[in-house]
């Protein structure tokens, strides 16, 4: 099943919704009504697109029907897709990889389903011939380097890991060193989602960040934070507390088959200004697949 097919059936709660309220909306489209544009507005507020991203976006179309004069409803239709592709493009989507070796340095609260992220890239990246090495970095949760060690396994890669309570930093150099001396393409590091308290955990996150830098300064590195998009716009207040720390340079967002608040895509992208990278639309191993803006706007308007 390809990412159209997967994305659509994975926004199935968010997409009947959105219908719903769309159908209903262009029943009596004149091009004039406000009411077209307050339903509009509503439906995407519904979806967690955000306030502002919703008004802002349904401003743009109402523009856009003015000074075009569309009246049908697959032009209006195009317009908006258009319109809300536009709002997805705040950078480079793909994943820049091309240094031996690369990292990715994994982020995100406890519940959002890093672990479980990092083993299916660590699988895809497998699959793609692609020597890869997990560092455990989460060395205050229990039993997170077992977790991991399972995803390994399952992936056919190399693992690095301390006794519980070692210093991450620690466990990071070694993955390092060990991924320069076993040729490795890329290092995954999982990182603790929890600590004492919120500045202990972010000052972890930047000694391992500057480690990173230190011991590979020329390596391509790509920091991903992990979002549950079943938490909605709780996950933005998440996110900002990890931007500055981290270096974000991407987000996962895992679970979006399991919310009708799709639109938070539009949301973290919007007040964010970061570009989503993956998205999660199920369990198997491949339902973890790169984004694609268009395509994502398309299975949603459907």
């Amino acid at each position: 099943m390809g990412f159209f097919d997967k994305i659509k059936e994975g926004l199935s709660k968010t997409r009947k919704n959105m219908s719903v309220s769309w159908n209903a909306a262009m029943a009596d489209f004149t091009g004039e009504n406000e009411e077209f544009y307050e339903e509009l507005e509503e439906s995407l507020i519904l979806a967690d697109t955000g306030a502002e991203t919703a008004m802002e976006a349904v401003d743009n179309l109402r523009d856009a029907v003015h000074s075009k004069g569309l009246r049908g409803e697959e032009a209006v239709r195009g317009a908006f897709k258009e319109i809300l592709t536009e709002r997805l493009m705040v950078g480079e989507t793909a994943m820049h990889l091309t240094t031996k070796p690369s990292v990715i340095l994994m982020v995100g609260v406890n519940g959002v389903g890093k672990t479980t992220t990092i083993g299916k890239l660590a699988a895809r990246y497998t699959a793609e011939g692609k020597k890869v090495l997990l560092c455990a970095g989460d060395t205050f949760r229990a039993a997170a380097a077992e977790q991991l060690a399972i995803w390994a396994e399952r992936a056919g890669c190399e693992i690095v890991r301390h006794e519980d309570g070692s210093d991450p930093a620690a466990v990071v150099f070694d993955s390092i060193s060990a991924a320069k001396a076993r040729g490795a393409d890329l290092v995954i590091i999982d990182t603790a989602g929890r600590l004492h308290n919120k500045q202990n955990l972010m000052n972890e996150l930047g000694k391992i960040r500057r480690i990173i830098d230190r011991e590979l300064p020329e390596a391509d590195v790509e920091s991903l934070l992990v979002l549950d998009a079943t938490t909605g716009q709780n996950g933005l207040f998440q996110a900002r507390q990890f931007m500055e720390t981290a270096a974000i340079t991407g987000i996962v967002l895992t679970k979006l088959d399991g919310t009708a608040k799709g639109g938070i895509v539009f949301a973290v992208a919007s007040e964010l200004g970061v570009p989503v990278k993956f998205v999660g639309v199920g369990e198997k191993q491949d339902d973890l697949m790169p984004f694609e803006a268009e395509t994502f706007v398309e299975a949603l308007l459907q």
